[in-house]
């Protein structure tokens, strides 16, 4: 996949087997995994297999979660972006487009994620001619769920995951993009 979008702080390219160790790093960290169903990975071998299972995701449906970079220092901060979710059911729904992201904690709280946020769905609504994009997150991640408020998703509803943890639906519709691109959101 030859996609590369630039913002003003971060390249957001797509994951490459090279960004293994420092993908490991980030879901290593029993913090960033503090409102997801995963438990931190224990070893690199499970990051390479996740970065296989996302550059299949490129082949088959043209989209995934790609590295984000930091422009400045060229360090890999985390993965952002949308995917198309067909391989299992979220809140009922699946064959959906998702928008996601996962940072490492050392860059939390630096406005990275909005950033890589607006550019992303810019991108779905306006070069991918996405109608409808969903995300989801747990209903105690008050940063993230703010990140989504403040691009302009709109919450939908709580729901139970199969183990009874709460998540919030999130939903964003293409003519609310014109927000993204003309960058009048909600502070």
């Amino acid at each position: 996949m030859n996609l590369q979008i630039e913002t003003k702080r971060l390249l957001l390219r797509p994951l490459e087997l090279n960004d293994a160790e420092d993908f490991f790093e980030m879901d290593n960290n029993p913090s960033v995994h503090k409102y997801l169903w995963q438990k931190p990975s224990q070893d690199i071998s499970e990051t390479i297999k996740t970065i296989e299972y996302v550059q299949q995701q490129y082949r088959e449906n043209k989209i995934g979660r790609f590295a984000t970079i930091l422009k400045e220092t060229g360090e890999f901060i985390g993965w952002t972006g949308i995917k198309f979710v067909n391989d299992h059911e979220e809140n009922g729904n699946t064959n959906f487009y998702d928008y996601g992201y996962r940072l490492n904690e050392k860059f939390w709280n630096k406005g990275y994620a909005t950033e890589a946020s607006i550019a992303w769905l810019d991108y779905g609504f306006n070069q991918m001619n996405i109608e409808k994009m969903h995300a989801y997150t747990h209903a105690e991640n008050g940063a993230s769920n703010h990140v989504l408020q403040k691009v302009g998703f709109q919450f939908m509803e709580d729901y139970p995951d199969k183990d009874g943890v709460i998540w919030k639906w999130w939903m964003m519709c293409r003519d609310k993009s014109r927000l993204v691109r003309t960058g009048n959101l909600d502070k």
